[in-house]
């Protein structure tokens, strides 16, 4: 995110959300949160109301009302993710050869946020990629966010809350953005994942299906029609299709599906040489029965 025009196209499809962090940042009697989740819309959303919400906190507008205003420097800075005070960790906090952020990786930061910001406004803390993050790294997080660090805030960005440690969520606030709308579903797709859905009620008809043989893009597209019930069932929009025949798994369930669905959509995209279709989709049927 480089631009105002650009930041507030995203903010504004936000707007309830973003309301909500102004009265956090600004309004609240006890000062702001010392960790927000925002789960919900879409990667680009999350990111966006991250940003919009440090500018809230550091913006040096005299005008109250206008905050953030998206043109002092500190604004501009965050929009652009150099400000001093803004932590955003993606990969370049990885160690080398990670993949993931590392458990010290974590304690490395912990002395920086035992120190106050450098400027008169807050620390924000970004965790983008809060659904690669190990239960190793979720647990040396916890601790940091244990103890009160005054002038410091830690946002986490998540799809769906149920990624995260139970204990991370308990010592958070959490703020649901609007769900994108979803697209009509492939039909072939659609009758493919519904068969799945099927065969982990019954065990019968599907090992037959996949020595067809599907190819990439329709196990893409089956991954995609998952994806959307899965968020369909976990927002209450029963009207997406085969929202309401996930939602009787319950959370632990969703949440396990969920991160069998990101292990599915990483195989069938590795370079350069990505898992067959068939055994993709073979082994998330298995998965959840």
């Amino acid at each position: 995110m480089s631009t105002g025009a650009e930041h507030h196209a995203l903010v504004r499809r936000q707007e309830r959300v973003a309301g909500l962090l102004r009265k956090l940042a600004l309004e609240s009697p006890s000062g702001p949160p010392q960790s927000l989740v925002l789960e919900g819309g879409s990667d680009d959303e999350r990111r966006a109301l991250a940003l919009h919400y440090a500018a809230l906190l550091n913006c040096t507008d005299p005008d109250h009302a206008a905050k953030p205003c998206l043109t002092c420097p500190p604004c501009r800075q965050i929009l652009e993710k150099v400000f001093n005070d803004l932590l955003f960790i993606d990969q370049t906090y990885y160690e080398d050869g990670k993949s993931q952020l590392s458990v010290s990786a974590v304690r490395a930061l912990r002395p920086t946020w035992g120190q106050p910001p450098r400027g008169n406004g807050w620390r924000v803390t970004v965790f983008p990629n809060v659904r690669d993050m190990s239960a190793d790294v979720s647990n040396s997080l916890l601790k940091s966010l244990e103890e009160p660090r005054p002038g410091n805030a830690f946002v986490l960005l998540t799809p769906q809350r149920e990624r995260l440690l139970e204990t991370l969520i308990s010592r958070s606030w959490v703020l649901t953005l609007a769900w994108p709308d979803a697209a009509p579903p492939d039909p072939e797709a659609l009758e493919w994942a519904r068969a799945m859905i099927d065969f982990w009620r019954t065990g019968r008809d599907w090992y037959a299906r996949t020595m067809g043989k599907p190819d990439a893009a329709l196990a893409e597209n089956i991954l995609l029609v998952l994806q959307a019930a899965l968020v369909g069932a976990l927002s209450g929009k029963h009207e997406i299709p085969l929202a309401r025949e996930l939602s009787p798994l319950g959370p632990a369930r969703l949440r396990r599906f969920d991160l069998a669905l990101d292990k599915a959509r990483t195989a069938l995209a590795a370079r350069p040489s990505p898992v067959n279709p068939s055994l993709v989709l073979d082994w998330l049927a298995t998965r959840m029965i």
